[in-house]
């Protein structure tokens, strides 16, 4: 590298370290902060020479770029963002921190593909979905869909893993000249793909098949295919799948995950055995034993991912906390979007700084439900056993802080 950037590579991941030693933060974000402050093009200077994958979608891409990472790491050392800082700063902050690998596994933040595709040049990208996010500073959905549809006519050299599933992801996949892997990993939430991108048109569906009423935009065949328990490679060979993570939709994540391998040259079946090895990403996933009580912490942020959340947690007393600052999002009328109704029948509990507006939602759902002021009240709610946790963003982190503080 220049001189320049060998500087700013090395304060990068010197301010990192202060920050995680003044317990300030995991350091991946200001690290790389301050590396492009002294060097704006840091980011292509510590991409080049390596193999980079990227990983990018509303839902699923902190999950499933900890098992791509894993798939990879057959081959040798793998750099990655495993904090989830999912822009240019943290990309920047782990490449720096990561030192000289062959290999990069980067979640990228779905805003910022386009960017993060000039710096990087990687050899393949993986679209997972797209979906209604963040209202009050999320683009809409097809407006995102548009932008990665031009980013990638940009950058004919690069490969494209893409969910046949979602019709957003098709038609913006549709100008990778590099070439588009299809995987199939089911798509449960239908909300934001009912009018075709293309022509405006209605999206009709039959089973796992959907189709434009207007023009030729159809699902393509997929060459990866999540079967039960397992995942069907392009040969046609099934390949059982142990994870520590719950629910269907991390099968999805997984096939992904050995799609995205693949494209390095990684076998499915020399690869499908490290993915047993993650076993919480970024604190989601994690189980704590607490008074008795197991339990397990899920994030959701939007609709599409508390769909998934009530699929993985267990028929168990539940907690949902929802917060609406910054991080998460200041418009909580996403809340009307999600279908509650797969929590009754069970203990439910509430909390966190909005709290209240989620009682409005339960109840108009007929969820019957009690507010408890804090994750100890919860605890001290339920019997001794399994206690589900589903939050969104910064919900997730004061109730991590909260178990911290115990410990």
């Amino acid at each position: 590298m220049p001189l320049r950037a060998k500087v700013a590579s090395s304060v990068s991941r010197t301010a990192a370290a202060l920050s995680r030693a003044a317990g300030r933060g995991d350091g991946s974000v200001i690290g790389g902060w301050i590396g492009l402050k002294i060097d704006p093009e840091l980011l292509a200077h510590l991409a080049a020479g390596r193999a980079i994958a990227l990983v990018s979608g509303t839902n699923g891409k902190t999950t499933t770029t900890r098992l791509a990472a894993a798939a990879v790491g057959v081959l040798g050392r793998v750099a990655t963002n495993s904090y989830g800082a999912n822009m240019p700063t943290g990309h920047t902050s782990a490449l720096a921190k990561a030192g000289a690998t062959p290999y990069a596994v980067l979640e990228v933040d779905e805003h910022y593909l386009a960017q993060v595709l000039e710096a990087t040049t990687p050899r393949v990208v993986a679209l997972l979905n797209l979906s209604r996010d963040q209202l009050d500073r999320a683009k809409e959905v097809a407006m995102m869909a548009q932008l990665w549809r031009e980013a990638l006519a940009e950058h004919p050299e690069v490969r494209v893993v893409a969910n046949a599933d979602d019709p957003m992801v098709v038609w913006a996949a549709a100008t990778a000249a590099g070439g588009v892997v299809w995987f199939s990993a089911g798509q449960r939430w239908h909300d934001d793909s009912w009018v075709c991108p293309e022509c405006g048109s209605a999206i009709e569906r039959s089973a796992d098949q959907w189709w434009c009423a207007g023009c030729p935009l159809r699902r393509p065949q997929p060459q990866w295919v999540v079967d039960e328990d397992g995942v069907i490679d392009p040969t046609g060979a099934w390949h059982k799948v142990v994870l520590q993570l719950p629910g269907q939709v991390n099968i999805g994540n997984a096939a992904t995950a050995l799609a995205v391998a693949a494209e390095f040259g990684v076998r499915p079946v020399d690869a499908v055995s490290r993915l047993a090895v993650v076993t919480s990403v970024a604190g989601r996933y994690a189980q704590v034993v607490r008074n008795g009580r197991t339990i397990r912490l899920l994030l959701a942020k939007n609709p599409a991912s508390w769909l998934e959340a009530f699929d993985m947690a267990e028929q168990a007393p539940t907690l949902l906390s929802i917060n609406a600052r910054d991080p998460d999002g200041l418009d909580t009328s996403w809340l009307f979007d999600v279908d509650f109704a797969p929590l009754r029948g069970r203990q439910v509990l509430i909390t966190g700084d909005r709290a209240f507006d989620l009682a409005v939602r339960l109840e108009i759902n007929d969820v019957p439900f009690m507010h408890v002021p804090s994750l100890n009240a919860a605890i001290a709610s339920v019997p001794p056993g399994r206690l589900e946790v589903i939050a969104n963003y910064t919900a997730f982190q004061d109730i991590r802080a909260e178990l911290d503080r115990v410990n």
